[in-house]
């Protein structure tokens, strides 16, 4: 069995109020997305749910009251569509590709690029000027422990998530004076679907119990030997959207276990 830890429910969300901003969170029908658009909609924020998945967006949407919006982020045509009038911009969409660098598809490597760099780069520029007209904006990139350290066959997701953290000290330092911060968020393992299906089939595979397949290999590194929870980072997310965090700005804050400190 998968130890599990209970989301944390209480949190105050109710301490933090963004009655009048409008958030645009990126692959928002499941995982971390989903959960950042339902903390930012329980803060009273108009929340725009963006995922390729038509029914994950839509559901989505339906639960929160939010607006859904289907778009392939590789696309840029599809990025130019979406609303450029947000204050929260978070930046989450992404996936994973395992394989050594001898074998890595070029085509595979160029794609997490263009979702985990480019996109999040040109939905800057669409949502930018609206925030700096206001006076006032927040920009909160999912980064990864994997912004901070590198792990053997995972060439495009190091590369591209190393690329999101200068992207977002970039935005930090251009947005100061516009009253806008950029900081990214750098979880270890957290239990989505895609997760907690890899443990599955790694156990299935050697013949292990998952329990030993999450120990022993996806928290090696990790003194905190659990799954981080969607919540704990959505946590994270709004706190940084909060008044509290108004001179948090161009910061990578570690949701790793301990991961990094090693």
């Amino acid at each position: 069995m998968i130890p599990t830890t209970p989301p944390p429910s209480s949190f105050p969300v109710d301490a933090i109020d963004l009655s009048g901003r409008t958030a645009l969170v990126t692959g928002a029908g499941s995982g971390i997305g989903k959960a950042c658009a339902i903390a930012f909609a329980a803060a009273r924020a108009a929340v725009h749910v963006v995922d390729k998945d038509v029914e994950s967006a839509e559901a989505v949407a339906a639960e929160i009251g939010g607006r859904a919006h289907i778009a392939d982020l590789a696309d840029p045509a599809a990025i130019e569509r979406l609303p450029a009038e947000a204050d929260i911009l978070v930046n989450n969409a992404g996936f994973q590709h395992v394989a050594p660098l001898t074998a890595f598809p070029p085509e595979r490597f160029a794609l997490m690029q263009q979702v985990m760099v480019t996109a999040p780069f040109l939905l800057l520029r669409r949502t930018l000027p609206y925030m700096y007209a206001n006076g006032w904006g927040r920009v909160v990139n999912i980064s990864s422990v994997h912004g901070r350290r590198a792990s053997a066959y995972k060439a495009a997701y190091v590369a591209a998530k190393h690329a999101l953290e200068g992207l977002s000290k970039v935005t930090a330092m251009e947005g100061a004076e516009h009253g806008v911060t950029s900081n990214c968020i750098n979880p270890g393992y957290v239990r989505t679907p895609l997760v907690e299906k890899q443990i599955r089939d790694q156990a299935a595979a050697h013949g292990i119990d998952p329990a030993d397949v999450l120990n022993d290999v996806l928290l090696a590194r990790s003194p905190i030997k659990r799954l981080l929870e969607p919540e704990e980072v959505a946590a994270a997310a709004l706190w940084l959207c909060s008044p509290h965090a108004g001179y948090v700005n161009g910061a990578s804050v570690p949701l790793d276990g301990g991961w990094g400190a090693g």
